[in-house]
């Protein structure tokens, strides 16, 4: 089984940059991949960005050129750098984890940003 813990949610001002992380722990070898979803008050939650074990990315059309993920394999750590946000990225920040087992999410990390 695999946990995932996220971290480097908060509050910042629009045009300012954030980093989240998460650290996986359990069987980080039975990861294929993983990725970042995000869910605003009222809507429903979308994906941000995914990372293979490959390395290839995608991303949401809404986060291209300002969001960067990256992983780290051996450590079963990924990473979202957030930059130039802005008040529509506010959200409750998911990371998750593809397994052969399913699908495992984290708690969830909170990102606000306001003036």
């Amino acid at each position: 089984q695999v946990q995932l813990v996220e971290s480097g949610g908060g509050l910042v001002q629009p045009g300012e940059s954030l980093r989240l992380s998460c650290a996986a722990s359990g069987r980080i070898s039975s990861i294929n991949a993983m990725g970042w979803y995000r869910r605003a008050p009222g809507k429903e939650r979308e994906l941000v960005a995914t990372i293979s074990n490959e390395g290839y990315t995608n991303y949401a059309n809404s986060v291209k050129g300002r969001f960067t993920i990256s992983s780290d394999n051996a450590k079963g750590t990924e990473y979202l750098q957030m930059n130039s946000l802005r008040s529509e990225d506010t959200a409750v920040y998911y990371c998750n984890a593809y397994t052969p087992f399913g699908t495992v999410w984290g708690q969830g990390t909170l990102v606000t940003v306001s003036s």
